[in-house]
């Protein structure tokens, strides 16, 4: 499995071809020159930069920091440490906004649970703009 063709890597890497082609758009993986005869082989190196690509963005990683991760690569531990830290206080925003939701999710759950009122109901009530402001 040194050479593989687009469908093989695809296959291999569990996307598609589209993303494949997608990822050479972006220049995140590099497009082999398309020989006289046949079709374009990709080496085992380029499988294991779009599974590098996959498992990034498993880990919430945009593509355009995956490409900064990438870049890095080569440099320094420290500046790669930045690039995660700064992806990891995301990640802390993100679920303190999302443990805010869940609380106003709750009360509204709640409050729909002890309604005695079948005719209006409080979610929707919540999401009703406020005709005083």
């Amino acid at each position: 499995m040194s050479q593989l063709t687009i469908s093989k890597l695809a296959q291999a890497a569990r996307v598609s071809v589209e993303t494949i082609r997608y990822y050479e758009r972006l220049g995140l993986i590099e497009q082999p020159p398309k020989p006289a005869q046949g079709y374009r082989t990709y080496p085992k190196v380029t499988l294991e930069r779009v599974l590098f690509i996959k498992r990034a963005q498993d880990l919430g990683f945009s593509l355009e920091e995956i490409d900064n991760l990438l870049s890095l690569g080569e440099s320094h531990c420290s500046e790669v440490q930045a690039l995660a830290e700064g992806k990891l206080a995301s990640v802390r925003e993100k679920i303190n906004d999302l443990r805010r939701l869940e609380l106003v999710l709750e009360d509204l759950v709640t409050q729909c649970r002890t309604n005695p009122d079948n005719t209006a109901c409080p979610i929707v009530e919540s999401l009703q703009p406020d005709p005083h402001q």
